[in-house]
């Protein structure tokens, strides 16, 4: 059979499984990437059936979606709204870097992979999964409530952190010198910070020069700005998705929202395809010699989120019901965790990274959604037994009583 034809059969199969997973995923009420990954591993390395003709275009397909996942979480950002936010929210940011990357770096020295794979396991524990979180918060209809902003200003700053991280990782995994890499480092925060007051000074005029009546215009000149400038920053080893990340910052108003209504559907695409793909790489049988370290990380990592979003609630006076529902939502863990293990499989790091990786994922991304639902009746009803055993024998009120109503704004809270 002719090659181009090999290649339409292997890659319309695997949008059509895509498709149908997606499909699948939404009528069980849970994230599709645990579902993709799935894919990936029965296609790739030592599954079912693995895939030949249509491998390297599935890859430039992964590099797109990466990039495009990056360009539509920074349109859904102001350059005023990222300001305030590290103005009033960086000590929730720093308790939160310190106690869910530290997990994984200690994992990483533990079993003997080195300071640069402690480094890049660090940033797959620390980053919480902002698409999976967002539709969590959609679906469990708490939008309005008032623990939602904490929980949205650690997400931005965990984005925003990987304007610094990324270009980091990079340089640590090419092996650049200190040198070098502090080159790197100096010339990613300069971008950032340039763009930044960029649009912060010049937002409009940058939208207006971007903007268009008609939509096949406007999709254009988004699409190839944003692969040019994220190419630009790969061949300075800035990080392509950093780039991606703050073309998307640059945009704002009614080209920022009418950009994002018509690259959504090829983010999604893209983005299943950058799953797929990270699965391909990974071989099913590598992943139970890692299961036991990854299901540890997990446990770990499940309770410093929610401890982390439990202080920073705390910090913002919300009830101890939102406290906990704040915790519980932090939880899931997707595209960034997976976006920096590619990276490391990509560079060749350790092998059992990769492996643990997926694992870890796939382990968070169905516990997330669960966690957001039930860590606060759970924490309401340990405490009621608690209280139960503490109350004075005489009649009064328990304790463990909490007579703060569920906090809920009217107006919905989102990412600006």
């Amino acid at each position: 059979m002719h090659s181009s034809a090999v290649f339409l059969i292997e890659f319309g199969a695997i949008i059509l499984g895509l498709g149908l997973l997606g499909r699948l995923a939404a009528r069980l009420s849970f994230s599709p990437i645990p579902l993709y990954l799935l894919a990936g591993l029965a296609f790739g390395e030592g599954g079912l059936l693995p895939l030949g003709a249509s491998e390297e275009f599935v890859a430039i397909g992964a590099e797109i979606g990466v990039v495009l996942l990056l360009l539509m979480l920074g349109l859904e950002y102001t350059a005023s709204d990222l300001v305030s936010n590290l103005r009033t929210q960086y000590p929730a940011g720093i308790v939160d870097a310190t106690l869910n990357a530290l997990p994984g770096a200690v994992m990483a020295l533990l079993l003997g992979w080195g300071p640069i794979a402690a480094v890049v396991l660090a940033g797959i524990t620390w980053i919480s999964s902002s698409g999976v979180i967002a539709k969590v918060l959609g679906d469990l209809g708490r939008i309005g409530n008032r623990e939602t902003p904490v929980i949205l200003s650690i997400l931005v700053l965990e984005d925003l952190s990987m304007a610094v991280y990324l270009p980091v990782v990079t340089a640590l995994l090419a092996g650049t010198g200190l040198a070098a890499g502090s080159v790197t480092l100096a010339v990613a925060l300069g971008v950032a910070g340039l763009v930044l007051l960029l649009a912060v000074r010049f937002g409009r005029h940058i939208s207006r020069f971007v903007s268009s009546d008609d939509p096949e215009k406007l999709l254009l000149v988004v699409l190839g700005l944003t692969l040019l400038v994220a190419g630009v920053a790969q061949q300075l080893q800035v990080s392509a998705a950093v780039g991606a990340f703050l073309v998307g910052i640059a945009l704002s108003g009614e080209v920022a929202e009418g950009a994002h209504n018509l690259l959504a559907p090829l983010r999604d695409l893209f983005a299943a395809v950058f799953f797929v793909f990270f699965g391909l790489h990974t071989d099913p049988a590598s992943i139970p010699p890692v299961l036991l370290p990854a299901l540890a990380l997990a446990v770990v990592t499940t309770l410093t989120k929610i401890a982390t979003g439990y202080w920073a609630a705390r910090r913002a006076g919300i009830s101890a019901k939102g406290r906990w529902r704040a915790g519980g939502t932090l939880v899931a863990r997707g595209e960034f965790s997976i976006v920096i293990a590619g990276l490391a499989v990509t560079a060749g790091i350790d092998s059992d990274l990769g492996p643990l990786a997926t694992a870890y994922v796939l382990i968070l991304v169905v516990l997330g959604p669960l966690t957001a639902r039930y860590t606060e009746p759970v924490a309401r009803r340990l405490a009621g037994l608690a209280g139960r055993r503490t109350a004075p024998a005489a009649g009064g009120p328990s304790p463990a009583e909490d007579d703060e109503p569920a906090l809920r704004d009217q107006d919905p809270v989102g990412r600006s």
